[in-house]
Formats: C-alpha cells, structure tokens, sequence
C-alpha cells in the first residue's frame, strides 16, 4: 500500500530531554506548515483563491492567510511579541470561518490581499515562529501557561484547517486544480457489503480527557463526566453510498415525515436530490473527491450532515421497526474503546487516517477492530449529541472563542477524524462540533437502541460562570438596592450631555461592548450600531439576546449558592431596537477596515482593559467621521497583567510631580479632539449576596475637530 507524504505525530508534553523536546516542537511545525501549503498548491490559479466555493465560507484566500495570522494575534494577546508584521491581513484574516451568528461573510466587505502578498507573509511569519521556538524558555512538562503550548496552539489550529480547507477545496471546479505529489485517492471500489448490527455490551464510560494525558489538548475536551451506557448494537459498517442510495431511491429527500423540523426547513432552502458530492451525468452516479471525480463508489462511506444522517436513521427505523439512531457521544466513546492504541501509541494507523493512506476516503470493510469497521478513521461520524462542556470546563485566555461559541445546542459532535484528520483531530479524546446542516468529509454509523428515547443530557441553558453572569446581571439586571447596575445609565448620562447635537450618518460603535446592553441602549439613538468585544463569549450573549432568546444566567450568593435570572428584551423594553444593533468579535486595537465612519464611538471602562491605551486611542480616532464624537467612560485603574507600565495614559510621577490618567488622557487627545463635556457615572457589579463592587468613573465627552 503505497503512504502519501509523511505526518509528523504530535510531540507529548512531558519527557527526559528540553534539546529534544525543542527540536521535535520545531519538527512539527514545519511538517505540519509543509502539508498546509502542500493542499494549497493543488490550486492552479491565483484567481481560484477569490471564488466562494462555498457561500457559508469564506473564500479560500482567506484560510490560506488565517492559520498564520492566528500565530501572530495570539502572541500579540499573550504579549510574546510587541510588533505585528502586517496589521491589515491579521485583521481581515482573523476571524470568520464557522458561520457564527456574528461572522461577516459578504466578501464585499473585505479588501483581500494579492495572493502573493499572502505567501510572502507566510514567509515571514514561518521565518518569526521558527526562531520563537528555538529562542523560548522551556520546561517540562509543558503546562498551558508556556509559550510552548500556545506554539502547539498554533500547529493544531493549522491542522483544523488543513481539514476544514479541503472541504471547500473540494468545491472547487476541477479546473482550477491540478493534483501534486502526495494527495493520491484511493483508487478501489465495488459493491458495498450487506451491512449487519454488532451487539454491544453497556457499560459506564468516562468521558473528558485527563489532564495527566501527555498530548495538546482543547478546552472542552478536559473535565469529568460519567455516562452509563445500555446495551445497543452497532452497525458493523459505516453507512456505505448503496445503503444510502436506498434511501434516496426511496424517496427520502421528499419524504418529509423523516426529517426533523430543521432538517425540513434545510430542504426547502436548499432544495437537495443527492448528497453534496454527488452528481448524476448521463444518467449515471458520480462521485468528486478532493482533486478528482469518479462513479460512485458504491462501498466508500456516504458524506452527509447531520441532518441527512439523521432522516436516514428515521427512515431505517421506520422500515425495519427498530429503534434505529445515531450514537451519542458516550456510545460512540464505548465502541473507541474497543481500539485500545491511540496516534501516540500506534506504529501504523488502525484505519484510513492521519494521511497514512489515502487522499480521500476508501472501501468500509477495509480496518477492523472486533467486528466493526472504522471505529476511527475514513469519514467522521455524526453523534445525536450537541456539544457542551463537561464539568471543570475552563477556557484558555488566549482562546476563549474555541468551544464556548459552539454551546448552543446547535453544534453537534463528530467524532472519529477522518482521513485527513492528523494531530490533535486524530487522538481519542478529540472533541469537534459543526453546524448540523455543514458539510465536512462526514458520515456516519448508526445503532439500535432498547428504547426510541435518547439519552442525552440538555445543554446547560444558564450562564454559570460567576464572572460572566456577574457581568450579564451588570448590564441587564439583578436586584441592587441603592445601586444602579445597568450600563443604560451611563449611555443615557453621555447621551444626555449631547441633547441637540446633529449626526449625520446616524452610526455608532460600541467598542469592548461586553455582554451588548450599552449597544441596545444607543439604537435607541442610532439607525445602525456595531457593537465590538475582543470576546466570543461575551458576544455570544449579546447575539442571543438579539436573536429573541433568553438570557439566563446564575450569579453567586454564598459558597456554591446561586441566585437563577432570566430576561428578555421585551422585558427592558428593547425589542424593537434589535435590528439596528450587529455584534462582532474583534481585537481594539486591529479592528477590519469596514469597522469606521461613525458618528459616535462609545467606550465604557475600555481603556484600562488594552494593552496599549494610547495606540488604542489613535486607532479609534480614524474611524470617527469629521465632527464625530467619541465618549469615554474611564476609570483609570490600570491592570500590569494587562498593560505593561510603560503604556499606562497616567499614574505615575512626572518630573516629580502626579500624572493622572486624564492628564495622559487629554495630551492623547487634545491635538485633535475638543473637550465638550464630563461628569461622573456611577456603575455596581453585585459579587455575590454580601459584596457589590461600585465604581465612580470619569465620563467625558469629546468632539473630533474638522
């Protein structure tokens, strides 16, 4: 069996020697930089990279860019580097790649850089990251707090996305590809096996990775849940193209009965006959792969999502008259356990993964492990469970948009990896979800169960994080008493101070926009208002209280005490403001060049919480139209693990004398703005029953000189 190209397995965490630590680090970032290029040269023309393949996607110049751009905005958040290398891509190339609600997909709203701008930047970050590595401190283990762990960050995002780019790359017109050394298909196809169902024996299963494991890890993969399993069976095959064919022949993709409501509302949106990677021409069933097409391979593993996998199993149920389903994600760990060896562990891959052996899938009956076929490997497979976060969840500072966007019950977990999945993907305990309706290179298994109920735990509806539930009840309530704790005061305040003033465009920014209360407050003013927070947690909130949905939230009373909330915008009055209101994620100080011509830009206790106030300040000031007014609500207190001294506006003796932050605040300011107005703005944060936090902040208000 002929290898393609060799994939460097991941370097552990732990070991005797720092020197060979460092130089298998090294290793690894180069092999796995080497294959992401490698898939990108497949494309034979510059113009190829500007097409959307995809429309839920960005075009591929975009993922091409992103992987590098990810390595600088995550030093520069972590400050392990002072300087950017180019501040327009690793602004338009940050964030967008999993159709969050918050996304800006309409490429018109990108000025995409010139591909070979792209590959010279590649350069030059490969250059800066491989001397990181050979310069930063090291230590043994590695720990989540080293450098080294945000370097391996760095290489397992890569190879995300070495995947989730070969799945718009194959939605390219064949024309624009021309397949290079090292990406062969499997060339062996025939008549699918009769497929049969394998018992299973229940058990109770552990879920969540130990956090003695010696491999990189995600945050939702760590923490602690025990599941106990009933006995079912499992298919002894993945769900070949024929078994799919039946149902398609059969009429499943008209047969609504099958569908769920939102599998129903998917089809009449998209209007499918087949699956996405098939196609009929002259009367025949064909197949495209990666870089190639061919007729259907009736015992390759169907590609579908979610959706899909889920009508067949409806349909199976109803014409066998079994309890026919997906598996959860603690059934489908039960049957992974059955493969004892592991990527760290395996001298050859115990099926089609890691691109040990083909660019593409291959037959089902091809890797065994105790009477069931690709326990791992070939196609991800599709589990009936959304993913959440298991107990002991905690997000890394400097990725705190990883997993926490995807707990909203939409997101499903695939598991498996597939023949492209390599590093972290391709370990047991990796733990991926998409979008039910999003295509990947996925397929799926299906049991039966003893029951037609499936056991599955809801997704945890309350916001339990004390920080950021504290946070929500800041800005949309929680009984205070003497205080107020709503960041409408502080915009109605500012607002105030303005009575009369015209603006013209009618557009406002509310930059650090936590939790989103002060944005719904100033569309009460505005036509249009972006509101912007450097995190997705945050933002995931705001979007939810935009979208309709409740926002509830658990804020501490005493030790493990809790105090329940919930609200909606109609409750505070807001629900007719918002569709004026967007929200993004982004960073303060390398916002994307659509983010400007405002008429107001609003900043509540933002300054003391970026790394730079003064660049910050500059920054914001181009966005502004001529005339605009920027309002800031500061308190002065600056953080050293946030801003270094020498950054700091004031707080600090010059020539002998105090400096305060508002006397840096006006030598920031006074060359291009006036002064109009400022006053003092109280704001409480409620710790728990018997701590409330009250902050008396400067608010001032400044009007940007024509």
């Amino acid at each position: 069996m002929t290898k393609l190209a060799t994939t460097l397995k991941p370097p552990l965490l732990c070991g005797q020697s720092e020197q060979e630590k460092r130089a298998h680090i090294k290793a690894y970032f180069n092999n796995s930089w080497a294959q992401y290029e490698s898939l990108f040269s497949n494309i034979n023309n510059d113009d190829a990279f500007y097409i959307k393949a995809e429309k839920l996607r960005h075009p591929l110049v975009f993922y091409f860019g992103h992987t590098a751009t990810f390595y600088i905005n995550k030093l520069i958040l972590g400050k392990y580097i002072e300087s950017r290398i180019n501040p327009h891509l690793e602004s338009i190339c940050a964030v967008g790649v999993d159709e969050m609600s918050w996304d800006d997909l309409n490429s018109e709203n990108y000025d995409w850089p010139a591909i070979d701008e792209v590959r010279a930047y590649r350069n030059q970050v490969n250059e800066l990251i491989n001397g990181i590595i050979d310069a930063m401190p090291l230590s043994l283990p590695i720990t989540q707090d080293s450098l080294a762990w945000i370097i391996l960050m760095g290489i397992e995002h890569e190879r995300i996305h070495l995947e989730t780019s070969s799945v718009i790359i194959r939605m390219l017109d064949l024309a624009h590809l021309t397949p290079v050394e090292g990406w062969q298909a499997c060339t062996e196809s025939g008549a699918a096996p009769t497929n049969t169902l394998v018992a299973q024996t229940g058990r109770t299963v552990q879920l969540g990775k130990p956090d003695s494991n010696a491999t990189y890890g995600w945050d939702n993969e760590y923490g602690d849940k025990q599941v106990k399993v009933d006995d079912f069976a499992a298919s002894q095959y993945l769900v070949s193209n024929q078994e799919f064919l039946a149902f398609v022949e059969a009429g499943g993709y008209l047969a609504t009965q099958y569908w769920t409501e939102e599998g129903q509302q998917w089809l009449a949106s998209m209007k499918p006959q087949l699956p996405r990677f098939w196609f009929k021409r002259d009367g025949q069933l064909y197949q495209r792969n990666l870089l190639g097409e061919m007729p259907l391979p009736l015992n390759w593993p169907v590609e579908v999502n979610y959706l899909e996998a889920k009508a067949f199993c409806n349909w199976l149920a109803q014409e066998t008259g079994r309890f026919i389903r997906l598996p959860t994600e603690a059934e489908w760990q039960l049957l992974r356990e059955t493969q004892p060896q592991d990527l760290t562990t395996w001298s050859e891959a115990p099926g089609n993964t890691n691109l040990e052996f083909f660019a593409s899938s291959c037959p089902v009956n091809r890797f065994e492990t105790n009477g069931v076929f690709d326990v791992l490997g070939n196609v991800w497979q599709w589990t009936e469970t959304p993913i959440d976060g298991f107990a002991g969840f905690k997000v890394h500072p400097l990725y705190d948009d990883f997993s926490t966007p995807t707990f909203d019950g939409k997101h499903n977990l695939i598991k498996g990896g597939s023949w492209i999945s390599t590093g972290n993907e391709a370990v047991m305990h990796s733990r991926y979800a998409f979008r039910r309706h999003f295509f990947q290179h996925a397929g799926f298994r299906y049991i039966e169960s003893t029951s037609a109920k499936v056991p599955l735990d809801p997704v945890a509806s309350y916001e339990m994080d004390a920080n950021i539930a504290n946070e929500l009840a800041k800005h949309y309530g929680q009984p205070l008493g003497q205080f107020d704790n709503s960041l409408a005061s502080a915009v109605t305040t500012a607002m105030a101070q303005l009575v009369g003033h015209s603006f013209e465009q009618k557009r406002a920014l509310d930059i650090g926009c936590s939790v989103g209360r002060g944005s719904f407050e100033l569309a009460r003013y505005f036509d249009k208002v972006d509101g912007i927070d450097f995190t997705a947690r945050n933002i995931s909130h705001a979007l939810a209280f935009k979208e309709g949905q409740l926002l509830r939230y658990a804020t501490p009373i005493e030790g493990q005490l809790v105090d329940f909330f919930e609200v909606s915008a109609s409750q505070l009055g807001l629900t007719e403001l918002t569709d004026k209101v967007d929200f993004y994620q982004g960073d303060g100080h390398n916002l994307k060049p659509q983010f400007s011509g405002y008429d107001l830009i609003f900043c509540n206790l933002v300054l003391s919480h970026v790394y730079d106030p003064a660049a910050f300040l500059t920054a914001l000031s181009e966005r502004l139209n001529p005339k605009g007014i920027l309002v800031l609500n500061n308190d002065y207190q600056w953080h050293v693990s946030i801003t270094q001294p020498t950054k700091w506006l004031g707080g600090f003796k010059v020539n002998g004398e105090n400096f305060t932050g508002r006397d840096g605040l006006n030598q920031q300011l006074k060359s291009q703005f006036t002064l109009l107005t400022e006053t003092n703005v109280n704001q409480a944060m409620q710790l728990n029953l018997r701590q409330t936090v009250l902050t008396q902040s400067e608010l001032t208000i400044w009007q940007r000189k024509q």
